[in-house]
């Protein structure tokens, strides 16, 4: 089993020593049950001027390593959805992976969560120092540049044809930071193959260039399927693979792009899917963000 620490600015020591609030998880689930949003959302209305700090996600052993990995992240990132816009939260944060370091607890139901640290508001004043950061060495990040909102290309004809940019992906991309992962939305390709549409080329062109205007800006490809569990054909790891391949062909350096194929084992909505608004959200390409 391993651990991943999303949301990180301090030492362990100090990590462990404040104030911290569970939440907690299925088997191989990341997303809330009414039960445990309801606690969330409750412990959310009792604290409304707390900071948050981090935020560890956990896994219980079962299941490989690398999928224990991606649900720890997901669970962190299920929680930072809920309480982003609702509570104060540092943003100079790192992720970094601690190994097999967490204390298992006997009962497994424990160990599927993710934990809240946060300073209480007699604290704030005081967070830096709490915090042990010095605010001289504090990294200042460039203003990022300005979007547009269309492109031109050229055609394998020679052609140059206009096409519209999907800003908002590109702006939650540019301001994603490590540990987060962005939806690449109305990606699509023909049935059963990991031949990108014509018309969802555009999308391709949205991701390079977020990557051609942040150098470093490093991603993981996550390809997913729906309908079945298991991707017999390994179609999520090629189509994952299709987007690389399409950077590295516009100059992209292959070191700042890898690619992983999940099939339907991280479905946003129960297999099978009960209509195709929820297939269509499970059979998707999300881009990890590894280093920005």
């Amino acid at each position: 089993m391993k651990i991943f620490l999303t949301f990180f600015i301090f030492s362990s020591c100090f990590l462990f020593s404040q104030e911290q609030f569970s939440i907690y998880f299925e088997t191989n689930k990341f997303a809330l049950t009414t039960v445990e949003k309801q606690r969330l959302n409750d412990w959310i209305k009792v604290n409304p001027k707390i900071k948050i700090v981090g935020i560890n996600g956990y896994t219980d052993e079962d299941g490989s390593i690398g999928l224990n990995d991606t649900l720890s992240q997901r669970r962190v990132q299920t929680v930072f959805d809920v309480v982003k816009n609702q509570l104060a939260i540092r943003s100079d944060f790192k992720t970094r992976s601690f190994g097999k370091l967490h204390q298992q607890d006997a009962d497994k139901s424990k160990n599927r969560k993710a934990t809240i640290f946060y300073l209480l508001e007699k604290d704030l004043a005081r967070e830096d120092e709490i915090l042990g950061i010095n605010k001289s060495v504090l990294k200042v990040e460039k203003p990022k540049a300005k979007l547009p909102s269309y492109l031109d290309f050229k055609l394998p004809n020679g052609e140059s044809e206009r096409m519209q940019l999907d800003t908002v992906f590109m702006a939650n991309l540019s301001n994603a930071k490590a540990g987060e992962y962005v939806t690449m939305k109305n990606l699509n390709f023909h049935l059963n193959t990991f031949g990108v549409v014509k018309s969802s080329i555009p999308r391709l062109y949205d991701l390079l260039y977020v990557m051609q205007q942040n150098p470093s800006l490093i991603i993981q490809v996550h390809g997913h399927i729906c309908c079945n569990a298991k991707d017999h054909r390994d179609l999520s790891t090629q189509r994952a693979k299709a987007v690389k391949l399409f950077l590295i062909g516009k100059g992209i350096d292959a070191s700042r792009v890898s690619f992983k194929g999940f099939g339907g084992t991280l479905p946003k909505f129960p297999i099978p899917e009960k209509n195709e608004a929820e297939a269509a959200e499970n059979r998707r390409v999300e881009i990890f963000v590894v280093s920005n």
